[in-house]
């Protein structure tokens, strides 16, 4: 099959418009982490909020990256689809192998935390031995349930949650101003040059950029998306400026204006809403941090479906993953997938959780630092074929840039983990290529 063909589908499976796939973008990236992302930052104070402008303008630069390449290739796999365009199908596999892997892990964390987050609401989650395995493993069969009914439906779940996950947030830039204003921002961090520092900022960077991974989610299902040319990258620029601007606003806010103690606290925007609220506010907080990573793991289940049903589509996955039901979803894709996640996830119950956890979260974001790193560069490739001017080549570099710096940032180890990761695809290229056409490529 060529890459042409990869994405096409019946026109009646075409159900994500511009608002589904905004509140894709939007609700993939704010899942449980702006949760708890103050507690990391706080030791960083007014660094963090130029770290945050780096990053925002780093995720602005990778969101044109995505918005040029879906325009002229609106194919659906995103990442898979660009890197093979632009590299061929070998490079393309590898960095769908590694960013599909980074998927089905990622969910095992999201649904985890989102039923650690429901546990403070029904105690007995927690207190009975296995119930929170059978929760957790429920959470995620419902949401693999709500795609292989449709795209619409799924579509109309991330809408839904993602406009109740900004409920809480909203509140907590509403508090802050409130604050600011009511005492002249005597409550503020004090802001001292001395203290900014670029070991600071490039620290608290590295944390932020995980709250933005997600920027690329509409471009993943783009066969289900109503004028994929227009609409995925109006709904990717838009989605990643929102977020971008939430974070900055909610997480500097309760940075500045609580006291150090919040590097411990394991629920800042709660502690920080219950200080000025009332302590009844904790549990308020805790549904919506529960309803925001599930809407997360509803959108993330939709990609981990739709980037195996792409890549089989391409010739280089099993063919029967390229197969769509009759309600124009990749059924068996998303059923694959969930048997993943499902393994891990009983894994994780069988070993030490704060471990595996660390572990699994450094593979998921490094998978995909690599992916935005292939992106960026198969942007500079095909820039002509793009048709963009040259301003969008140094937007693409300073993406590249942006994406090298911070794996960097991550550490030598998440880089060697990746790698590892990349490497480990070789082989399923290789067996995938003599399955579908008889021969070694």
């Amino acid at each position: 099959m060529t890459s042409d063909s990869i994405g096409k589908a019946p026109k009646a499976s075409r159900a994500l418009g511009f608002w589904m796939c905004t509140a894709l973008v939007v609700g993939n990236m704010i899942g449980s982490g702006v949760f708890m992302l103050p507690a990391s930052l706080a030791p960083f104070g007014w660094n963090a909020v130029f770290a945050w402008m780096v990053t925002i303008a780093g995720g602005v630069c990778l969101a044109v990256v995505f918005a040029g390449l879906s325009h002229a290739f609106p194919k659906a796999g995103g990442p898979y689809a660009y890197t093979q365009e632009a590299f061929g199908p070998f490079v393309g596999f590898i960095v769908a192998w590694a960013y599909w892997i980074s998927l089905w892990v990622g969910n095992a964390a999201i649904a985890t935390g989102a039923v650690s987050y429901l546990s403070v609401l029904f105690p007995a989650i927690a207190k009975v031995q296995g119930l929170h395995l059978l929760v957790t493993l429920g959470a995620v069969w419902l949401m693999v349930g709500v795609n292989i009914a449709g795209a619409r439906l799924a579509g109309g779940v991330q809408v839904v949650t993602t406009v109740l996950k900004l409920l809480p947030l909203i509140a907590v830039a509403g508090l802050a101003a409130w604050i600011v204003g009511h005492d002249h921002g005597a409550s503020l961090m004090p802001f001292r040059p001395a203290d900014i520092h670029p070991g600071g900022i490039t620290a608290a960077a590295t944390l932020t950029l995980w709250a933005l991974l997600g920027l690329e989610s509409a471009t993943v299902p783009a066969g289900k998306v109503i004028d994929p040319v227009r609409t995925i990258p109006r709904a990717t620029l838009a989605g990643t400026i929102f977020t971008g601007l939430i974070y900055l606003v909610v997480c500097s806010s309760v940075v500045l204006l609580s006291p150090p103690e919040l590097a411990s606290s394991n629920a800042p925007l709660s502690d920080f809403v219950g200080r000025w609220w009332g302590g009844g506010w904790s549990k308020v907080l805790a549904l919506f941090a529960a309803i925001s990573a599930f809407g997360a793991l509803n959108g993330w289940v939709l990609l981990q479906g739709e980037m195996p049903f792409a890549m089989a589509r391409g010739g280089v996955f099993p063919a029967f993953l390229g197969k769509e039901s009759k309600r124009g979803t990749p059924a068996r894709a998303h059923l694959v997938s969930g048997g993943f996640v499902t393994v891990l996830i009983l894994m994780n119950y069988a070993k030490s959780m704060a471990d595996l956890f660390t572990f699994i979260a450094l593979v998921a974001t490094t998978a995909s630092l690599f992916a935005y790193l292939a992106c960026s560069l198969a942007a500079l490739k095909l820039r002509a074929r793009v048709g963009r001017s040259a301003g969008f080549a140094v937007v693409a570099l300073l993406a590249g840039l942006y994406a090298a710096w911070t794996l960097t940032g991550a550490g030598g180890k998440a880089v060697l983990l990746g790698l590892g990761l990349l490497a480990a695809g070789a082989p399923f290229y290789w067996l995938g290529r003599r399955s579908s056409d008889g021969s070694t490529p």
